[in-house]
């Protein structure tokens, strides 16, 4: 069987692949391209709107990105950089908009005010020290502070009618927020992809094998999940872009780099109203301070969505334990990823977070009035009639070795390369989806080392991405000016009719 030559491969069909799949094609038109996808359609998987938060992850609202400590400090070094990356993502999408890449904004990305919200004084002392040290910085300049009954009727009224008028409570703000669609996101640039020469996509494929040959290029075995075919594909580079099968794709590759990499597995539920008299009540995205023991995907939030054009509110998400890796995927998942290289780190995270485990577990076994009982700690007068229980997507947190060789679980996104620069793959979760573009450019940096260094790549990154190589973080005259950009192009300055 003669395999079919191609330059890149896309395993599949979600955000990061799409991302990574757009990027390339604005660097060198010319690469032949692949993407495989074990569904009948793209970004069905975590991507998919109704599988994630959809929350434009900027640090404005998640309180899990600015811990604070033992001695009661607020660290903001994580808030800061998801921040910026989150600005990457902003212009990426901005360029492929201007240039007919992307449909008009509204189809993937809507204005959505970012707030959080604390009850308890405790709380409250800590949400005013967290407000206090990043209004400071230029990235989160915008962001408002109030313990005011009165502005929080203007902020968040569903959630702020009929409380105790005695509870402390305090919220912050900040008006630029968003929603994105990161299905819609996905699919309009694959569609775009699809119609331009060397690009294809192969739906209802999975691979079967992945083995480096002597010259360094990678053979890619196929099924065609319909006819029961077997293909070939032979490429120079391989990105795996799966979500929650990518580890166990990495592992087919053996590559020395995937060794010791484990996963865990954890499921998620939405509560959904698309009642349009309470829709209407709520139009921002309320985040809230995680119970103790949960992991960081748990943090409760009551959002504004805006899926295929139809708004609707969700809270949540309530974590499960599962050993699926993927939402269609099998419950040998996490059994099958147990390897030689990976056994003595994931017995030993799952010996050291026995408490996670029963949470997950807990959680999992919750009644339909049990979850309504956590969603009237945000908005009291909630009525289980108008609330109905979804599923959403897998995620598969990292397990890793640590310094002292035992293991460590892993709650981020993390590059795994091969050394030679010829494979990557994409592990982890949240902020993930926002910050996509962020890790593509890493990918592209890892494995393309000697054209991103070419004068050529050097000014295309910079057309595509005008922060490129500089940082938001340190030059507050560079983040005006982008951001001054992306907020009129994407119109994230205008908040949507309701």
């Amino acid at each position: 069987m003669t395999a079919r030559q191609a330059d890149v491969v896309l395993v599949g069909g979600g955000v990061m692949s799409a991302t990574l799949g757009m990027m390339l094609r604005q660097l060198d038109p010319s690469l032949d391209i692949v993407m495989v996808e074990r569904l009948d359609h793209v970004a069905h998987e975590s991507t998919d709107g109704w599988n994630n938060a959809g929350t434009g992850h900027a640090g404005y609202c998640e309180l899990n990105y600015t811990p604070e400590t033992e001695d009661g400090s607020v660290q903001i070094e994580r808030a800061l950089t998801i921040n910026a990356a989150f600005e990457v993502s902003l212009q990426f999408w901005s360029y492929l908009v201007e240039q007919g890449a992307l449909p008009d904004p509204a189809q993937f990305i809507n204005a959505t005010p970012h707030q959080s919200f604390v009850w308890g004084e405790d709380n409250v002392a800590y949400l005013r020290k967290r407000h206090e040290l990043l209004s400071k910085h230029h990235l989160f300049k915008d962001m408002r502070y109030t313990e005011s009954p009165e502005t929080l009727k203007e902020w968040m009224p569903l959630i702020i009618q009929n409380r105790d008028p005695m509870q402390p409570v305090a919220a912050t703000r900040v008006e630029h927020g968003s929603d994105v669609d990161f299905g819609s996101l996905t699919r309009n640039m694959v569609e775009w992809l699809s119609k331009e020469p060397n690009f294809d996509v192969l739906l209802s494929h999975s691979v079967k094998r992945l083995a480096r040959r002597d010259n360094g290029r990678w053979k890619v075995r196929l099924k065609d999940e319909n006819s029961g075919e077997i293909k070939k594909i032979e490429a120079g580079f391989v990105f795996i872009g799966a979500g929650g099968a990518a580890l166990p794709l990495l592992q087919k590759s053996e590559i020395d780099e995937a060794k010791g990499y484990g996963g865990f597995p954890v499921s998620g539920q939405w509560l959904v109203c698309q009642n349009p008299e309470v829709v209407k009540q709520h139009y921002s995205k309320v985040y809230g301070k995680a119970p103790v023991g949960a992991p960081p995907m748990s943090v409760p939030h009551l959002d504004t969505r805006i899926i295929g054009g139809e708004p609707a509110l969700l809270f949540g998400p309530f974590a499960g334990f599962t050993t699926k890796f993927l939402k269609q995927g099998s419950v040998m998942d996490l059994f099958s990823s147990v390897k030689g290289g990976n056994i003595v780190p994931m017995m030993q995270v799952g010996k050291s977070n026995m408490d996670l485990t029963r949470y997950l577990i807990k959680e999992a076994f919750q009644s339909h009035e049990d979850r309504m009982e956590a969603l009237r700690d945000f908005f009291t007068d909630a009525k289980a009639e108008n609330w109905h229980l979804r599923e959403a997507g897998q995620r598969v947190q990292i397990i890793k070795k640590s310094a002292d060789g035992r293991g460590k679980l892993e709650f981020g996104t993390e590059i795994v390369a091969a050394k030679d620069g010829s494979l990557a793959a994409l592990l982890g979760a949240s902020p993930g989806a926002s910050t996509a573009v962020n890790a593509m450019v890493d990918v592209v940096e890892r494995c393309f080392p000697e054209r991103i260094k070419s004068p050529e790549w050097q000014a295309r990154m910079r057309e595509l991405i005008p922060s490129y190589g500089q940082s938001l973080v340190d030059d507050a005259e560079l983040l005006n000016d982008v951001r001054s950009r992306t907020l009129s192009t994407l119109k994230l300055d205008k908040l949507r009719p309701r």
